[in-house]
């Protein structure tokens, strides 16, 4: 599925720079805008004058292929993340239903000023080794 959705998705790029080029080279109706800066001109010479109504037609095929792919791409991608999302939610269940409550387990009554693990503290100069269990001498 994954091979399909991909060779699609190149398809739909490919006709996606067809359709702008298509676009950019049809003469306007008005002899101005984007048609005539991008050499709209040159479309009489290398299609000939009647040109306007082959690009209008190749325009519309383009136009109509680029909406079909877009929708098929969109119902494929839904179809294989159901797919997925299906195989993903029953491994969670199984997990879960696999998983055994825990006990709770007994609480630390260690606080911090009865821990014997010393701490090391830097100041400017000098490095000090302070036991919490015991206050710090000023």
């Amino acid at each position: 599925m994954s091979i399909l959705i991909g060779f699609l998705t190149v398809i739909l790029v490919l006709n996606c720079l067809l359709l702008v080029l298509l676009i950019l080279i049809q003469l306007p109706k008005k002899e101005a805008g984007a048609g005539i800066a991008f050499g709209g001109g040159a479309t009489d010479a290398l299609f000939g004058a009647g040109s306007g109504t082959a690009l209008t037609k190749m325009t519309k095929y383009c136009s109509g292929l680029f909406l079909g792919l877009s929708l098929l791409l969109s119902i494929l991608n839904t179809q294989r993340g159901k797919g997925s999302g299906g195989a993903l939610e029953e491994g969670l269940r199984k997990k879960a239903a696999a998983a055994q409550p825990v006990a709770p387990a007994a609480t630390n009554t260690l606080t911090a000023s009865t821990s014997t693990v010393p701490i090391l503290s830097l100041s400017s100069n000098t490095a000090t080794v302070t036991n919490p269990a015991t206050p710090p001498q000023k």
